[in-house]
């Protein structure tokens, strides 16, 4: 989710090379522990890291998974990926596509007649390409979710489940940003009604054809939705959340993600999701057609100031670097941040993890270019 629109990493204790071949792990492995020093000195808690360049696999852990006990991050551990779970979604909708089961030019009234009502907000006009994209003008529900404005808000409501339906209508009090098609601008809300669509066009929920569509065949074992179970299975880093800034930390790792649903309640460890998004760049879950359709991209408008050049496809971003760019998704929900980036070819791949959200603005800023330079290290390291 984009409640806590910041990317990041943590800091350092152990580097271990998982597999070899003709790339020396230091290629990557040294680059990577810098970056995880780097970022545990800014603030993060605890961080998980891999990276995969040409065939040659590294990973990092750092920092605390719980602070109050010291113990250590542990290995290729669970965490929430927040917003990354809107590319899998999207890949849903693609393959829908893909089958003639649906068109990205539906307007969403037709698979979800009468839900976008209303304060100017009309579905009838709206596509599901444009929800895909971010450029409906719907508001962003999150704005409104009292789990994730305070530490008495996360502190009261943390369990309290929510319907899609009831999150659309939280965004419907509220007039568009713009007209759809017009403009650029992230929201949780368009997921939420993804995930809806799925459910209008399958007759199965989101997730399960998640789960049948991209887990199973990827062998994706250790991602789920968690539905209204508030844990994080073990292995696991704890959440840390600062409300406030120079404010403690609070554990926010007991949460009820139905209030993130289908624009963000995956969870997963750093193999799963470097497998899943090499295996997508290198064509394994769409066709031709649809792969095209995924990354024709509009420049993320209010994404500028922190990430120039960004541009927004079908729920995946590219990022320009200097040796050309790479494809991404990042994720934030209470406590918990995940930064990506594979490659065009799928041959490179970095995943960070980290398990603190910080308030304060430059701090939260500089988390995020160091994780950005971080990918930047993986996806431009030389070949050797």
């Amino acid at each position: 989710m984009r409640r806590f629109a910041r990317w990041g990493l943590a800091s350092a204790l152990t580097m271990t090379v998982i597999a070899g071949s003709a790339i020396p792990a230091a290629a990557t492995s040294r680059p990577l522990q810098t970056a995880a020093d780097d970022l545990h000195r800014l603030g993060i808690t605890g961080v998980q890291a891999l990276a995969r360049v040409d065939g040659v696999t590294t990973s990092a852990r750092a920092g605390f998974a719980d602070l109050e006990r010291g113990t250590p991050v542990p290995r290729d551990g669970y965490f929430r990926m927040g917003s990354n779970t809107k590319t899998y979604v999207a890949v849903v909708v693609l393959q829908l596509v893909g089958e003639g089961r649906l068109s990205l030019d539906d307007t969403v009234d037709r698979w979800l007649p009468g839900v976008v009502t209303g304060n100017g907000n009309d579905g009838r006009r709206i596509t599901v390409r444009q929800v895909l994209q971010h450029t409906s003008g719907i508001y962003n529900y999150t704005n409104d979710i009292a789990a994730l404005g305070s530490k008495e808000g996360y502190l009261g409501h943390r369990f309290d489940h929510y319907e899609p339906e009831e999150l659309v209508a939280l965004a419907m009090k509220h007039e568009p940003g713009f007209a759809p098609g017009t403009g650029w601008d992230y929201s949780n809300t368009n997921y939420i009604l993804a995930g809806m669509i799925i459910e209008a066009v399958t007759g199965r929920s989101w997730d399960r054809e998640v789960r049948s569509r991209i887990l199973r065949p990827l062998g994706l074992h250790r991602t789920s939705a968690p539905g209204d179970r508030p844990t994080v299975p073990n292995p696991h880093a704890k959440g840390y959340q600062q409300w406030e800034p120079g404010g403690e930390l609070t554990d926010t790792t007991m949460w009820n993600t139905t209030a993130a649903g289908a624009a963000g309640n995956l969870i997963t460890t750093p193999t799963d999701l470097a497998r899943f998004w090499q295996a997508l760049q290198r064509g394994k879950l769409l066709k031709p057609r649809q792969m095209k359709q995924l990354h024709e991209t509009v420049l993320a408008e209010t994404f500028q100031d922190f990430m120039p050049g960004a541009r927004y496809g079908l729920g995946i971003m590219f990022i320009p670097n200097d040796c050309g760019g790479y494809w991404s998704h990042g994720g934030d929900v209470p406590g918990m941040s995940t930064a990506n980036g594979v490659s065009p070819d799928g041959d490179r791949v970095a995943v960070l993890s980290l398990t603190t959200q910080l308030a304060d603005e430059k701090a939260a800023f500089a988390v995020h270019q160091r994780a950005m330079k971080a990918v930047d290290d993986v996806i431009c390291a030389p070949v050797r």
